[in-house]
Order: structure tokens, then C-alpha cells, then sequence
């Protein structure tokens, strides 16, 4: 199988909708493109991203889950950067004891007119993902 016909891993994105989704959806309007095999789902703030969903979206077939954390830009709360934070752990700690392998899971920070770093971030973790799974 060449690396063309590779199937693309299923990712998640977690976007929030005044910071991180602005850059998503100017990565469509500049046509840039990234992996068709993601979906996303707008949140408010990272911060509400629970461990739960990231378990039950790897336990139903996505093969990562990538959250785009708000950082201090958060309009929500000052604390998002902790909160979002204390939210991954949780989620990394749910994921080992599944035996889940926490490589599935990213977090990164995404502003709004970051599309260049959005763009780098799914490449690499699809390729990550594509790595865990040929091993």
C-alpha cells in the first residue's frame, strides 16, 4: 500500500467558537486543505471538553481526538487555561485506565486567525495516528 492509499485516521476536533472555529473555517475559505476523515464539534470554551467525551469518541471508531484550547484568550472565564488543562489530564488518566493509548489524544492552542498552525497540527497528528496504528 503506498502512502497515498493509506486510509486517513478518523480525528475529532473539539473547536471553540470564538476563538478556534474562526481559523477552521478560514482554513476552507483560503481552500487550504486538511484530512476530509475529521469532524468537528464547536464548543464554547475548551474547558467544557469532558473525559468522557474524549473516551466515548475514541470507544466509537475517531482514532484521535484533537481539543484546540482556547488559552487566555478565553472570553468565558480567566481560568479556561486551567480548567482546559485539568480537563486533559482527566481525560489521559480515563484513557490509561482503558488501555487506551494517550497518543490519541492532542491539545493545542488555536487562535483565530491561526490557520497555518491548524493545519500543521492535524497533518502531524494524522500521521502520528497512522504511526499507532501500523505498529
Amino acid at each position: 500500500m503506498t502512502s497515498s492509499e493509506k486510509v486517513k485516521p478518523k480525528i475529532l476536533i473539539f473547536t471553540t467558537n470564538l476563538i478556534s472555529d474562526p481559523a477552521v473555517d478560514q482554513t476552507g475559505l483560503l481552500h487550504r486543505h486538511y484530512s476530509p476523515s475529521t469532524s468537528i464539534i464547536r464548543v464554547p470554551c475548551s474547558s467544557m471538553v469532558r473525559a468522557d467525551y474524549v473516551l466515548l469518541a475514541l470507544q466509537s471508531g475517531f482514532d484521535g481526538v484533537f481539543i484546540t484550547a482556547d488559552g487566555g484568550d478565553c472570553p468565558f472565564t480567566e481560568e479556561c487555561p486551567q480548567k482546559t488543562s485539568d480537563r486533559i489530564r482527566e481525560a489521559i488518566e480515563l484513557l490509561e485506565s482503558h488501555n487506551i493509548d494517550v497518543n490519541r489524544l492532542k491539545m493545542a492552542a488555536i487562535c483565530s486567525v491561526c490557520v497555518e498552525p491548524f493545519l500543521n497540527h492535524v497533518k502531524t497528528f494524522s500521521e502520528k495516528l497512522q504511526e499507532l496504528a501500523s505498529t
